[in-house]
């Protein structure tokens, strides 16, 4: 399950006053990154706009997607709140429509304790039977969870993998450490880490310029699998290209606007406060898109 690339979803909307779910472009997004070869599709992560997404949605969402991809992928689901309440009861919510693995971030705007942040996990992963994944963002949490901490959450059965998406090579080093000798797999959350983070150990990443490069995503797993340092290498680098405008837009705007701009899926913007791109941002968008023929 936790291996390869894994697509951490955006969450499509319509172009409505309500900015409503738009399941009609879920489906064809789905349906194109499995066709792509993806290992698995990941909802209600930071590019799934999961903060701004109210609970019932949440499970209404998460529950067309596990009808949408029917087993073909592991279905992971993002149920992390601030309160432990609130966690356990979305990750029970979601364990019973069928999800495969939870993805948990840590309780952001407070800075917990390591002791704090171990029972919080400890009590959610105690709540469902279905595997846990921890998920690691400190520069939207303000919270890093410590190797320490990761070591003793790995002796609970099923917290089996962790996201790290600190960017920090040594932190990755540090929760592989933690995870050696027991079932913890640590996933790459920093798409510009791949590589590096296989040659250390890492066993696969959740990577969001899959959303719309997972070409190169695909391409670039398989020839980290197979050794092929030269063409991992050409590509690890060919990401930057989609990295280098992120900036010009709020997170996932800039994902959103060129999943559109590419015909690959009819997302719609990203929920307000954030706005939508300009028609400057969109020429570059587009001219970062020919580089990767896809218009």
């Amino acid at each position: 399950m936790f291996e390869g690339i894994i697509t951490p979803i955006v969450t499509p909307f319509n172009r409505d006053e309500e900015q409503s779910i738009n399941y009609e472009a879920a489906e064809q997004l789905i349906n194109h990154l499995i066709k792509k070869g993806v290992s698995g599709i990941f909802i209600l992560g930071s590019n799934g706009e999961f903060h701004v997404i109210d609970e019932d949605e949440k499970v209404a969402f998460a529950k067309k997607v596990i009808e949408i991809v029917d087993h073909r992928v592991p279905v992971f689901v993002g149920t992390g709140a601030c309160s432990t309440k609130e966690t356990v009861r979305l990750s029970q919510r979601m364990e019973a429509l069928g999800a495969d693995a939870l993805s948990v971030i840590t309780p952001y705007f407070i800075k917990p304790t390591d002791e704090e942040l171990f029972e919080h996990f400890k009590e959610v992963a105690n709540s469902v039977k279905i595997p846990i994944v921890l998920y690691n963002i400190p520069k939207s949490t303000g919270c890093n969870i410590p190797k320490e901490v990761v070591a003793r959450l790995a002796m609970i059965d099923n917290i089996q993998a962790i996201k790290d998406s600190s960017g920090d090579v040594d932190n990755l080093k540090g929760y592989i450490e933690a995870g050696r000798g027991k079932n913890l797999s640590v996933l790459v959350g920093s798409d510009s880490k791949i590589s590096i983070g296989y040659s250390l150990g890492a066993v696969g990443a959740i990577a969001g310029t899959s959303n719309v490069i997972v070409d190169v995503l695909v391409k670039l797993n398989k020839a980290l699998k197979t050794k092929d340092t030269e063409t991992a290498s050409a590509l690890q680098a060919d990401i930057d290209v989609l990295r280098g405008v992120l900036k010009y837009g709020t997170v996932p705007s800039i994902i959103k606007r060129s999943l559109e701009l590419a015909n690959i899926a009819t997302v719609g913007p990203a929920r307000k406060p954030v706005r939508e791109t300009t028609l400057e941002v969109d020429e570059k968008i587009k001219e970062m898109l020919k580089h990767y023929q896809l218009i």
